[in-house]
């Protein structure tokens, strides 16, 4: 017997005689009651949607952050709570339920699980989640990750006039830029927004005399070639990457660009630091803000 497709209903497989009770309570555990996964599994945040669902008896609605790991969105934490509209209102742990209406047009389907669309999936997430880092750093994975357009959340905070979370939502979406690659890009553009310098741009492309394609710099102040590039463990563990950083820079700085890097530690323990060199070199180039 092979390793059943997981997260599964105990009833379900029982009742269809697939494994006997004591070989499944010996081989899987729950993660909601009556749903299980296999032992010592973490579920990942789209295997934790699809058990939340199952524990609904495929009644909800995978909402909130659990809707956008259905949708694509990455870097969506598999310990948090899973999130459901449902009208059972006594979840077991790790589960959070709401019950909110939902207008055609809002649902979708994803791999036969019922989720809200894009746009009211993040019309959800900036209304419900309480720090602003975290809201925009979801936001941003979601429009990376879908074609969702700002506009058609701005058309549902029209159709659900009055909803809870309102202004939380508004502040939060002025702050969305779907060209964030991670959520250390997504903080980086925060900080430096925070203190009061203009939203640089996203993924900016630079291109040689001949047209090739010299970077994909993760944030930029274009006008006056002056690019931001978070470095992730991977530009330094990997050395075909630090080589291939290396040579890129090199190739930017005879193009005229003054880039400045940031990592994980710098924006944690010296963000001033970190804003001094953007505002430094801004201020060199002559820009005003």
């Amino acid at each position: 017997m092979g390793e059943l497709p997981w997260p599964f209903a105990a009833s379900e497989v029982l009742a269809a005689r697939v494994i006997p009770e004591r070989v499944m309570r010996t081989l899987y555990e729950p993660v909601y009651p009556g749903i299980y996964v296999p032992w010592g599994i973490e579920p990942s945040a789209v295997a934790r949607a699809k058990a939340a669902w199952l524990w609904s008896r495929r009644r909800g609605i995978v909402a909130g952050s659990s809707a956008a790991a259905l949708l694509g969105a990455k870097w969506v934490d598999g310990s948090e709570p899973a999130e459901l509209i449902h009208a059972n209102r006594r979840p077991p742990a790790k589960l959070i339920v709401r019950s909110e209406t939902l207008a055609d047009g809002e649902t979708c389907d994803v791999g036969g699980v019922p989720v809200t669309a894009a746009a009211r999936t993040a019309f959800d997430i900036g209304r419900h989640t309480v720090s602003r880092l975290s809201a925009v750093q979801r936001l941003d994975a979601l429009v990376n990750a879908t074609d969702l357009k700002l506009v058609d959340v701005e058309a549902l905070i029209a159709a659900h006039h009055g909803a809870r979370g309102m202004p939380r939502l508004r502040t939060v979406l002025a702050l969305v830029d779907g060209g964030a690659e991670s959520p250390q890009e997504t903080l980086a553009r925060l900080v430096l927004i925070d203190a009061g310098l203009p939203a640089p741009r996203t993924q900016f492309e630079v291109f040689d005399a001949y047209g090739l394609l010299v970077a994909r710099i993760d944030m930029v102040y274009d006008e006056f070639k002056v690019g931001i590039e978070y470095d992730g463990p991977q530009h330094w563990e990997d050395p075909k990457v630090r080589q291939r950083d290396i040579d890129k820079q090199v190739e930017l700085a005879d193009m005229g660009w003054h880039m400045i890097r940031v990592s994980r530690d710098l924006l944690k323990f010296r963000r001033a630091t970190y804003v001094h060199r953007v505002e430094t070199a801004l201020r060199a180039r002559g820009m005003t803000w």
